[in-house]
């Protein structure tokens, strides 16, 4: 019996050696490696997502401050941006299954010694360290491969491979939550291992590069940072994925500590924030590339998500907290799902997708690292109250937002300046001729 040939391809890494063409926007193949997306982003940002209810159960157990027990979650979230620069240039240089292979062998890996760890230090390192190393190993070549798949609804094809993160959000803490009262927390753990082994075997046989690979060319490209627009999108997504986790790590703790939920009802809040951004992602995409573009729509998300932020300080009940879910859900899944586009707007020679979206996520990193244990500073320093942080994640975002209005009118202008030139240089040819 043959087996597929995608089967085949994934097991003997093949390479392209010529160059396929325009990008093929759809087709068998470019939606494998959607569904391929889709799962890395189940097992990367859904993972880490989830890291609400073991904030809750580590600070319960170990009693320690929330700001410390923060920094593993935030050392995962920073590894997984950060060692984007190198994972990202490795998949454009030919290696994004090799990539693929290593990071969630790495995720696997830690999720099982995370099950093992009793101390702050043991869980620190097998969670935040090992996991968050395969994750950034894991995520970046998704979005090299898929965005060389796609040119016209590229803006969708992103933001529905985005909305894995929504499912995995759902499928992880529920595994933890559900199980933990029965069979312990260690075992919990480890079937959540087994879940994510599940994943990572089907990610491995479905992710095929397009391109050939970019042999030459630095890691780093730090001649986009010549360009306007590339710049004040970065310091833009830096102010509002400063604030972005604050809610995945601290929404049980705000639950069970302000609103009076216990911990099992808590941990519901935390999949309706994830799961109403499902299919809110692949729609904007949809919108995005048809109608209104990634940056415009990127903008508006942003400061919805601003508006949700500040809207917080005045949840004190259950029923409102359940509304207020559903809308930050809404705006947060909206902005996550939009941002790859933004990028993918403003790269456009596809071969360096992976290239300059690393460095862009190398960035996030400094602001995904400082930004749960800023929040968790914050609430310490206000005695377990949460307005001077909501007030911080709120203001950040709607900033990072006006930057982002920023980088959509260079982006503008520099398309009106290049116009300009192109008819120039027509009329002064015809004059010539």
């Amino acid at each position: 019996m043959r087996l597929p040939s995608f089967i085949l391809d994934a097991v003997s890494f093949r390479k392209i050696e010529e160059d396929p063409g325009p990008p093929p926007d759809g087709g068998t193949r470019a939606w494998l490696q959607i569904l391929a997306g889709h799962l890395i982003n189940a097992l990367t940002w859904g993972y880490s997502a989830s890291y609400g209810v073991y904030q809750l159960h580590y600070t319960t157990t170990l009693k320690l401050p929330q700001s410390q027990i923060a920094w593993i979650g935030s050392i995962q979230i920073f590894l997984t941006f950060f060692v984007g620069t190198f994972s990202g240039r490795s998949a454009d240089a030919g290696y994004a299954q090799h990539t693929a292979l290593l990071g969630s062998s790495l995720l696997v890996f830690g999720t099982f010694m995370t099950s093992l760890a009793t101390t702050y230090w043991q869980i620190f390192l097998a969670q935040g360290l090992c996991t968050g190393l395969g994750m950034g190993l894991l995520y970046m070549p998704a979005v090299a491969v898929i965005g060389t798949y796609f040119a016209k609804n590229k803006a969708m094809a992103l933001a529905t491979s985005a909305s894995g993160s929504g499912i995995g959000s759902i499928i992880f803490p529920l595994i933890v939550q559900l199980l933990e009262p029965k069979i312990g927390f260690p075992r919990a753990v480890q079937i959540q291992g087994c879940v994510a082994l599940a994943l990572a075997i089907v990610i491995n046989l479905l992710l095929h590069p397009r391109l050939p690979p970019r042999k030459s060319g630095p890691i780093v490209e730090w001649s986009a940072f010549l360009e306007p627009a590339y710049t004040l999108f970065t310091i833009g997504t830096f102010l509002i994925f400063w604030a972005l986790y604050f809610c995945f790590f601290f929404i049980n703790t705000y639950a069970t500590t302000i609103i009076g939920l216990s911990d099992e009802s808590a941990v519901y809040l935390l999949i309706v924030v994830s799961s109403v951004g499902i299919p809110i992602r692949p729609l904007l995409g949809f919108a995005a590339d048809r109608y209104f573009g990634a940056l415009p729509t990127l903008i508006v998300s942003s400061f919805a998500l601003g508006v949700m932020l500040y809207a917080w300080i005045g949840i004190h009940s259950v029923p409102s907290m359940y509304i207020w879910s559903v809308l930050y859900g809404l705006a947060t899944g909206a902005t996550q799902g939009v941002f790859v586009g933004g990028l993918a707007s403003l790269t456009t020679d596809p071969s360096k997708m992976g290239t300059r979206f690393g460095m862009v996520c190398s960035v996030l990193a400094f602001a995904t690292l400082a930004g749960p244990p800023t929040a968790g500073a914050l609430i310490q320093a206000e005695d377990g109250k949460f307005t001077w942080a909501e007030i911080w994640a709120g203001t950040v975002t709607i900033v990072g937002g006006l930057f982002i209005v920023g980088a959509k009118w260079m982006q503008r202008l520099a398309f009106r300046r290049s116009q300009a030139h192109e008819m120039q240089t027509s009329a002064s040819q015809g004059f010539t001729v």
